[in-house]
């Protein structure tokens, strides 16, 4: 059962086990979707075969993917299991929101790892005009969080199809820190988007 038991990513073993899991039929298209953004200068981490693939009916939009991700001991995932303070307090939240992981699929803005945090104005437009692709990829989509402000760039493109969009905060340290408010909203509107998944 895909994602039931997953273990964080931490294991160099279960990196190996997913990267293996690619060309699984929920996860495929998702996969070659991640390829065809490749060029030269730039990392595109994988989509988490452990996550709901192209059957996933909650979307969380995330900003970049950051230096855990491909630095040393990332795995190259966009995932819930790195192990890092951010994906653990995330694990946490869509655990309280009893949201099911395989009913979910996780993506940044801007796909794109170049060495850098920084996110220019070139990126949000070139990441959202990416995202176009992805959304013809997901045909169960039921409702999208988007999580960060820069994540924001995609909003237009998911109301012009009618998905409904929640927004909320990072669950970083730095939010937590300086925006404790903001911080404590996250639980709320990711438990709130798990309401868009009762039959």
């Amino acid at each position: 059962m895909i994602g039931a038991d997953a273990a964080p990513l931490a294991d160099p073993a279960e990196a190996v086990r997913r990267r293996a899991m690619l060309e699984a039929p929920h996860i495929a298209a998702l996969t070659r979707y991640a390829r065809s953004l490749e060029r030269p200068g730039v990392s595109v981490p994988d989509f988490d075969p452990c996550d709901g693939g192209v059957g996933a009916r909650l979307l969380f939009v995330m900003e970049k993917p950051g230096p855990v991700v491909f630095g040393q001991g990332g795995a190259g995932f966009v995932t819930r299991d790195d192990p890092s303070p951010t994906q653990l307090a995330a694990r946490r939240f869509l655990s309280e929101a009893g949201i099911d992981r395989r009913d979910t699929v996780i993506w940044n803005v801007v796909p794109w790892w170049n060495g850098t945090t920084r996110v220019t104005a070139a990126e949000l437009r070139a990441g959202a005009a990416a995202f176009e692709g992805l959304l013809e990829l997901l045909h169960a989509l039921r409702v999208a969080v988007l999580v960060g402000r820069k994540a924001e760039s995609v909003r237009p493109a998911l109301e012009a199809r009618g998905i409904p969009v929640l927004a909320s905060a990072r669950p970083s340290h730095q939010v937590r820190a300086a925006f404790p408010d903001r911080w404590a909203a996250i639980p709320r509107v990711w438990a709130d988007a798990a309401r868009y998944l009762t039959d």
